[in-house]
């Protein structure tokens, strides 16, 4: 479980990022905060990638989420 919250944490911080430096390009200014926030979602992706067992497909990641949700409502 501890792979898919890392998973699920890491995509949510790379969109927000993306979303941050499309932003500042916009705004002309340097996304250096979008960037530390991407590099930290790459890296506890590639983390929650390297660590599970059996490793993730396409068709896992919707259901990483779904778990994760459960958990914290549950």
């Amino acid at each position: 479980m501890d792979n898919d919250i890392l998973l699920v944490t890491g995509l949510i911080l790379a969109v927000f990022a993306i979303t941050s430096a499309l932003r500042s390009y916009s705004d002309g200014e340097t996304p250096r905060g979008a960037a530390v926030v991407m590099l930290a979602g790459g890296a506890m992706v590639a983390w929650a990638l390297t660590q599970n067992p059996g490793g993730y497909t396409v068709q896992d990641i919707p259901r990483a989420f779904i778990r994760v949700l459960a958990m914290i409502i549950g």
